[in-house]
C-alpha cells in the first residue's frame, strides 16, 4: 500500500492540470470578451477567439463544442465577476439605503473597468439568448434576496414580501437606463456623473423606505372630523 506522501505525490499533477485547464477556459473567455465587445457577437468567430487568447482551434474544442456555446458562457461569466465586484463595493454598509448605494456605485465602477460589458450585456439579448436568460436569472435571484433580507429586517415594511420581485427589475431597469443615458453616449464611455447617484438613491428612499409629505401630515385628523 502507498504512503501517505505518495498518495499526495500522484493527486498533486492532476490539480495542476486542473488549474491550467481552467486557465486556458478563463483566456478563452477573456479574448470572447474582447472580440465580441469589439466587433459585436454576429462577427466574433472562433478563429479570431483564438488568436486573440494565443490558443489552437483544436484547443477551443476541449473547452467548448461550438462558437455558440462560448457566446452564451461569456455573459453568465461577465455577471458573476460583476456581482463579485458590487458585493466588495457594499461591503461596510449597514441600512438597505447604504448597501444600495455602495451597490449602485459599484455597479458602474464595474462597467468603467470593464468597457465591453454593456455592448455583450445589450446584444446577448438576440446572439446569445441562453446566456442572457442565466445572467438575467442569477442577477435577479441575488437581488430579490438582497431585499428579502433587508424586508425582514424591517426596512420598507409598505411593501409586502410577493411584491419584491417587482421592485428588484425596477431597479435593475433603473441601473440599466441611467448607464445607457449617462454613460454610453455618442461621446464615447464617461463616468456616471454624481448627481445622478444621489438622485438615484433618493428615488429608493423615498419610494421603499417612505418618506411622508409634509402636506399629508394632518391627513388623519380630517378624517376623524
Amino acid at each position: 500500500m502507498p504512503s501517505d506522501a505518495a498518495a499526495t505525490q500522484k493527486v498533486r499533477p492532476i490539480g495542476k492540470r486542473g488549474e491550467k485547464s481552467e486557465a486556458i477556459r478563463e483566456s478563452l473567455l477573456r479574448a470572447a470578451e474582447h472580440v465580441v465587445g469589439e466587433i459585436g457577437y454576429a462577427n466574433a468567430s472562433v478563429t479570431l477567439i483564438t488568436q486573440k487568447a494565443g490558443v489552437g482551434q483544436g484547443t477551443f474544442y476541449n473547452y467548448f463544442q461550438s462558437r455558440q456555446e462560448i457566446l452564451d458562457a461569456l455573459l453568465p461569466a461577465l455577471g458573476k465577476d460583476m456581482l463579485s465586484h458590487i458585493k466588495n463595493a457594499a461591503l461596510g454598509g449597514h441600512s438597505f439605503a447604504e448597501l444600495e448605494y455602495r451597490s449602485f456605485r459599484g455597479f458602474f465602477d464595474y462597467l468603467e473597468q470593464t468597457p465591453h460589458f454593456f455592448r455583450i450585456l445589450n446584444e446577448a439579448d438576440v446572439f446569445a439568448p441562453k446566456g442572457h436568460a442565466e445572467h438575467f436569472e442569477t442577477i435577479s435571484a441575488r437581488y430579490l434576496r438582497f431585499l428579502r433580507q433587508s424586508h425582514q429586517n424591517g426596512e420598507f415594511p409598505a411593501f409586502r414580501e410577493d411584491e419584491l420581485e417587482t421592485v428588484v427589475f425596477i431597479l435593475i431597469a433603473a441601473r440599466t437606463y441611467l448607464a445607457m443615458h449617462y454613460v454610453f453616449g455618442e461621446d464615447g464611455q464617461k463616468p456616471l456623473p454624481e448627481s445622478v447617484a444621489e438622485t438615484y438613491i433618493k428615488f429608493v428612499r423615498y419610494g421603499l423606505e417612505g418618506v411622508p409629505r409634509s402636506a399629508d401630515a394632518n391627513e388623519p385628523e380630517k378624517e376623524k372630523q
